[in-house]
């Protein structure tokens, strides 16, 4: 990468770069970017690809971009589409529109209100999902919220406090007759837990409440539990 600043970055119609350091790099165009970008703000309103790694404090995607490498920021929005080839890291992370991430994600706080799809591990402080998701490894948080309209998937859940349930306003209630609230996991394991329209082998945790709609094989808590008489649970014991 260069060591010295090269001023902004702006590609308006069709056009390529090498990278490098800038202030600002804005993509309106179609853009091609062929080795890593340092910047201190990046904004993709058209169609960009990076074939390298990204490292920026403040960064948005309204319109489609593709990264080939490791994307590393302070705040990164996704209001449009945006296909991250390896890792992700950032503080803080809002997802509108759609995101897929082929490696692991590492963020302090997460929002989806959108679509948004890792392949590996997702690590935060907070999580809170009004979306639909899809998390081919652990989603591991402090603090998780999640409120579906449509099919959600996590490998395992594991976090302090864990809310599942089926998003309740307006709009959610029209779109749960085209896409169902469900969330598909294989473990979930936390201090307090509260579930609904889940579907899970296993739920460990000191309080425990299993909500309506839901079907797990095994409950082990240590304190309480709780089980709604529309949930099917096969087998719960007290450890």
């Amino acid at each position: 990468m260069d060591t010295k600043s090269r001023g902004d970055l702006v590609i308006n119609g069709f056009g390529a770069s090498n990278g490098g350091q800038f202030r600002v790099v804005t993509l309106n165009g179609r853009g091609t970017v062929n080795n890593d970008i340092e910047c201190v703000e990046f904004d993709c309103n058209g169609s960009g690809t990076m074939n390298g790694n990204v490292i920026s404090e403040k960064a948005k995607v309204n319109g489609h971009a593709r990264f080939r490498g490791n994307f590393d920021s302070q705040t990164l929005t996704i209001d449009g589409s945006a296909r991250i080839d390896k890792n992700l890291t950032a503080e803080k992370l809002k997802v509108s529109g759609k995101a897929n991430v082929g490696g692991r994600v590492k963020c302090e706080e997460i929002k989806i209100q959108g679509a948004f799809t890792v392949d590996e591990d997702c690590e935060a402080e907070i999580f809170k999902a009004e979306s639909q998701f899809t998390i081919g490894g652990l989603l591991n948080a402090d603090h998780i919220d999640i409120k579906m309209f449509g099919a959600c998937f996590a490998k395992e859940i594991g976090g302090q406090s864990i809310t599942v349930k089926a998003k309740g306003s307006l709009v959610g209630n029209l779109l749960k007759s085209f896409f169902k609230p469900q969330l598909e996991t294989e473990l979930i394991e936390g201090d307090k837990i509260e579930i609904q329209n889940t579907i899970a082998k296993i739920v460990r945790g000191n309080q425990v409440r299993i909500g309506p709609n839901c079907q797990v094989g095994l409950v082990e808590y240590t304190e309480e539990c709780s089980i709604d008489k529309k949930a099917v649970v096969a087998e719960n014991r007290k450890v």
